[in-house]
């Protein structure tokens, strides 16, 4: 494999399917790869086909009973079922539902294998990102957790030092409790507060625990936080974290749910967030990992607006270097708008005009302020 950048990718990681009125839908993964398709930024030598995770992968973070029941689930009691996080209202069974989740997972390790195995610079698997699932459950449109799969094959097969970034609005808990322990692990998740948003975790305090402690990095953001105040606190406290932490590689999950058009959370920001989010990630990957960079997706519930623009950036930025703007293509806007009764934007970036004012912007700010000083006080704290 030459050094290209590699996108993990085929039409079996839509599977992952809950139902169609469920707002988790992977149908935004094919937006994306086709979006970047007809603006010539991703070619079919780019493209690399996933594998299936083991049970044994799966198992390197999950318990066994839990992966049994996902796969018996068509047999299982409600009863059952809601012992693991199942039938509920965020998970419900689907048919197949076991097989459609190895596969995000196998789509992950691919991407871990593609950087670390076969010389490829950076690589993508939008499927995944299933950062709420827990070792014994499943949790918020989450069933088996790839990314933390994904970091626990990394340290196992290759012995490296992880740094996950978590930029979903949403705390990523699932993987920062599957390494709360371990101090070859950094998680640093910002997200909408959890006064306000599922799962309600995500403290400044949240810091780990036994050798652990000191490499879990949260910063929870006011509700209606805007472009400035997130880019600004985001940038700080990354580049601080990188800097005390020094991983051998960068993991990074994209969710695209802090937009003010995103319908399940409270965030503000607009398309410059994530113009500017994989950038910041790139340099982290260069000084420190010797660019070596694996992204994931996440949420994202606008998949019509948001989700193919900024999900596209974070592919365009590890080609390139750098976000596209402009104008949309007309073929992907026309092919589309058939399917949707959401107006389709025709520019990468948000029009000004259309992005809220919010009239508590100054004391949002000042919040925000204040929990990345909180989490800076940690960052000064030298390492034994």
């Amino acid at each position: 494999m030459s050094k290209l950048n590699r996108f993990v990718y085929d039409e079996h990681l839509l599977s992952y399917h809950f139902h169609e009125e469920h707002p988790f839908n992977q149908k935004r993964v094919l937006l994306t790869k086709e979006l970047l398709e007809d603006a010539g930024q991703l070619n079919h030598e780019n493209i690399i086909k996933p594998r299936i995770a083991t049970e044994e992968e799966i198992a390197l973070i999950h318990d066994n009973s839990f992966i049994h029941a996902v796969k018996s689930a068509n047999t299982l009691t409600k009863e059952q079922l809601l012992k693991y996080g199942l039938a509920t209202e965020d998970t419900p069974v689907f048919p197949n539902m076991h097989d459609a989740t190895s596969r995000i997972v196998g789509a992950t390790l691919t991407a871990v294998d593609a950087v670390l195995k076969d010389g490829a610079k950076t690589a993508v698997n939008f499927s995944g990102g299933l950062h709420h699932g827990l070792k014994h459950k499943a949790s918020g449109f989450c069933i088996y957790n790839d990314a933390a799969i994904a970091i626990q094959y990394i340290r196992k097969n290759y012995n490296l030092r992880v740094l996950y970034v978590d930029t979903d609005a949403h705390h990523g808990d699932g993987v920062q409790w599957a390494f709360y322990e371990d101090p070859n692990v950094c998680t640093f998740s910002i997200h909408e507060t959890g006064r306000y948003l599922f799962p309600g975790t995500g403290n400044v305090t949240e810091r780990g625990i036994k050798e652990g402690h000191g490499f879990s990095f949260n910063l929870p953001i006011d509700a209606f936080t805007q472009d400035e105040s997130f880019i600004q606190i985001y940038e700080t406290a990354l580049y601080e974290i990188a800097d005390y932490f020094k991983p051998d590689i960068l993991i990074t999950q994209n969710g695209a749910d802090a937009h003010y058009y995103d319908p399940l959370t409270h965030l503000c920001g607009s398309m410059a967030i994530y113009e500017k989010i994989p950038r910041i990630a790139l340099e982290v990957a260069n000084k420190y990992c010797d660019g070596k960079w694996i992204a994931l997706g996440g949420g994202g519930y606008d998949i019509w607006r948001v989700v193919p623009r900024a999900w596209s950036q974070v592919w365009n930025v590890m080609k390139d270097g750098k976000t596209v703007s402009g104008l949309l293509p007309e073929k992907w806007i026309a092919k589309w708008q058939e399917q949707t009764t959401e107006l389709l934007p025709k520019t990468w970036n948000d029009p000004i005009q259309d992005i809220p004012c919010i009239p508590r912007k100054k004391e949002i700010e000042e919040k925000n302020q204040n929990a990345l000083s909180q989490l800076l006080k940690y960052t000064k704290v030298k390492r034994s």
